[in-house]
């Protein structure tokens, strides 16, 4: 019930979370949950990653490329470049990692 727990831990969090969805051998899947304006500070993906917005909407942010996110939309992730998210609503996103 890691979707749950998500949405559960947010009603007393004052940033993002993120729980482990699945995980194995070179790969990851986190459920990550965000009320309206909360911020995924400025950091590096070092794996292979997209995120995908299951409910809400949010603007995935890197230095000169900005996309705003809708319920079902995606966006990859490019290795070593940092980024950040911030949520435009109440929003839950899937974030895969691996090659």
């Amino acid at each position: 019930m890691v979707i749950k727990e998500v949405k559960d831990k947010l009603k007393t969090s004052k940033g993002p979370v993120a729980l482990a969805l699945h995980q194995g051998t070179g790969f990851k899947i986190l459920v990550m949950g965000f009320n309206k304006n909360m911020v995924l500070k400025e950091h590096k993906a070092y794996l292979k990653s997209k995120l995908t917005v299951l409910e809400g909407a949010v603007v995935y942010q890197e230095q000169g490329r900005e996309v705003t996110l809708k319920q079902y939309e995606e966006v990859d992730i490019p290795v070593e470049v940092p980024h950040w998210v911030v949520a435009l609503e109440d929003s839950l996103c899937l974030l895969t990692q691996g090659n």
